[in-house]
């Protein structure tokens, strides 16, 4: 890995980075837009000691990474027992010279309270909430909104850090490859994975949909669908309605795990998601994804850098030059019909698929 160099008129280059501690604790695509951030800072030399604070779910995906040395975790189904193992977990461990607060709340304020750090670094005033900003003692410079990606690589141009070029680094990891091999032997055509479900209704697409574009994918692609996300009950319920109402039965792998689940995405020649962690995923692996976005603004959460001619954007008005914003919109995603899915499937053969 190359080494970096701090830039040394950077507001916090004065600050050491031997120990680093990062709170962030929040969903998968979340951690998946952390990533970039702790190999950058594994770049430099020496390379820093990096803990993460995050739940249990993403960290199950986050785990074995090479940037990543020690994982506490915070299991907010636990209430107030999750908030005391996390602040005994993080008592036990060395100091640290910084923590960095990457979420903008309360709960994520109070653990980093906990965290024994010389320096506490957070968002300004105006972006913290919740009085978020009383639990950090150093403060990002105030910046205009931008993708969620750019705004925590914010943190690192605090520091001094360079984040290019951008490294997410997410595997599969070399002992992953055998059940990789494993599970595509099955097919024999290419892959389509389709993420039936989001965190919220309001993100998803209708199911009865999705049953028509893998009929599509078999009939004028040759791909094989494969439905991919948790167990949840929204996602078992579009599953069903996929399977009785698709003529071509796609395969399920619904449930997992996140570590296989990132090798499905990496084996896929095509990947179809709404705005999810999935989605995110498969940016980092730098896998084609046709993205289905209307709830929220894809400017902010949209996949970064790439693939942004794969979007189905039903988040704008015709010709609305929106700004990048944290407004939600209702009733977006419904406006977007099967057709215009399989343009975007069209276009990734004709730029993306080869020969």
């Amino acid at each position: 890995m190359p080494e970096a160099v701090r830039r040394a008129d950077a507001p916090l280059a004065h600050v050491p980075l031997r120990r680093v501690c990062i709170v962030m604790m929040s969903a998968v695509g979340d951690a998946v837009h952390v990533l970039p951030l702790v190999t950058a800072l594994k770049r430099l030399d020496p390379a820093p000691h990096v803990t993460w604070v995050l739940q249990p779910g993403p960290a199950t995906l986050v785990r074995g990474h090479p940037a990543v040395d020690d994982i506490v975790l915070f299991d907010r189904s636990a209430g107030a027992r999750g908030f005391l193992d996390v602040r005994r977990e993080l008592q036990a461990r060395e100091p640290f010279d910084v923590c960095l607060g990457l979420q903008v709340y309360f709960k994520a304020g109070l653990i980093t309270s906990f965290v024994p750090a010389a320096v506490k670094v957070g968002f300004d005033r105006a972006r913290a909430r919740d009085a978020n900003w009383l639990f950090t003692d150093a403060k990002i410079p105030p910046h205009p909104m931008q993708h969620v990606q750019d705004q925590y690589f914010e943190f690192l141009d605090a520091m001094g850090v360079p984040h290019e070029p951008v490294a997410w680094d997410i595997g599969p990891w070399p002992e992953e490859r055998a059940w990789q091999r494993e599970f595509f032997s099955t097919f024999d055509r290419p892959a389509a994975a389709i993420v039936v479900a989001t965190s919220k209704p309001q993100k998803d697409w209708l199911p009865e949909r999705w049953a028509r574009v893998c009929d599509a994918l078999v009939e004028a692609h040759g791909l094989q669908p494969v439905l991919v996300g948790g167990r949840s009950a929204r996602e078992l319920a579009a599953e069903a309605v996929i399977m009785r109402e698709a003529r071509h039965a796609p395969v399920s792998a619904l449930g997992s795990g996140l570590r296989r689940l990132v090798s499905i995405l990496d084996g896929s020649a095509l990947v179809l998601s709404p705005d999810t962690g999935p989605l995110h995923v498969t940016v980092a692996l730098d896998r084609p994804v046709v993205s289905l976005i209307g709830y929220s603004n894809p400017k902010r959460v949209g996949p970064y850098r790439k693939y942004h001619d794969l979007i189905i954007d039903a988040y704008g008005e015709p010709g609305e030059d929106y700004p990048i914003s944290m407004e939600n919109r209702l009733d977006r995603m419904p406006r977007i019909t099967v057709e215009q899915v399989l343009e975007k499937v069209d276009l990734w053969r004709a730029r993306y698929a080869g020969p």
